[in-house]
């Protein structure tokens, strides 16, 4: 889909008002690249099989809008954190699957090298022509299990894809040292909280609002803690 194309579809305003809710500064271009990302994820999904969501408009709200509700807590990190290393910052999202939030971040946020990482060759796969299709070149798809990365990103994030403790435990080795870990949850989740392993400290739970749903979302921010240093 063209740009003219997107920015005429009937999931422009929702999208708009989503984003004016949240608070986001998002170009006419990111709009539409995160519409045309939607058509994608629509016409893969009928072969891969990407997400159940199957409605548009649902698909808009649950995956698309939910994943903007992180753009600007990340956007604030990233601003922090800024001056920490001379290269673009580096996010690896896990078991990204259609690419949520992965792909969100990589257009709203294009000063950063986002990956994504998933078990499944055809997902990885999805991922890369994402980034074909909508020429983003800090974008790619890594068909890996997370286990076995070990280059260092400064931001490891998820959504939906395991617990706290599997997760951070699972990607340790791909989280640099003094870099930090982004979980996207539901509600509070206390009881993984607790269950984390003792060389990880949450920095903060921070509550998410998503446009049009009315339901509990939140990030989970954790590093290690400052006694522990990265896997060898």
């Amino acid at each position: 889909m063209s740009a003219a194309g997107s920015l005429a579809s009937p999931l422009l305003q929702p999208l708009q008002q989503g984003i004016q809710a949240l608070g986001l500064d998002l170009a006419e271009a990111q709009q539409a690249l995160l519409l045309d990302f939607l058509a994608l994820l629509q016409k893969w999904n009928k072969v891969y099989n990407l997400t159940a969501v199957r409605d548009p408009q649902e698909m808009l709200t649950h995956h698309l809008l939910d994943s903007l509700a992180a753009v600007a807590p990340l956007q604030r990190h990233l601003a922090a954190e800024a001056g920490q290393g001379t290269t673009a910052p580096r996010l690896l999202d896990v078991g990204s699957g259609g690419g949520l939030p992965g792909v969100v971040f990589a257009i709203c946020c294009p000063e950063l090298d986002v990956s994504c990482v998933d078990t499944v060759a055809k997902k990885a796969a999805f991922i890369q022509q994402t980034a074909a299709t909508l020429r983003l070149s800090n974008l790619h798809g890594l068909h890996a299990r997370v286990e076995t990365l070990t280059q260092p990103f400064d931001v490891v994030s998820c959504r939906a894809f395991a617990s706290l403790p599997d997760f951070t435990t699972w990607s340790d080795a791909a989280l640099k040292q003094g870099g930090t870990w982004l979980a996207m949850k539901g509600k509070h989740p206390a009881d993984e909280i607790a269950a984390l392993p003792a060389g990880v400290s949450v920095v903060q739970v921070e509550p998410l609002a998503v446009p049009g749903l009315d339901a509990e979302r939140c990030i989970v921010w954790m590093r290690r803690r400052a006694d522990r240093p990265a896997p060898a």
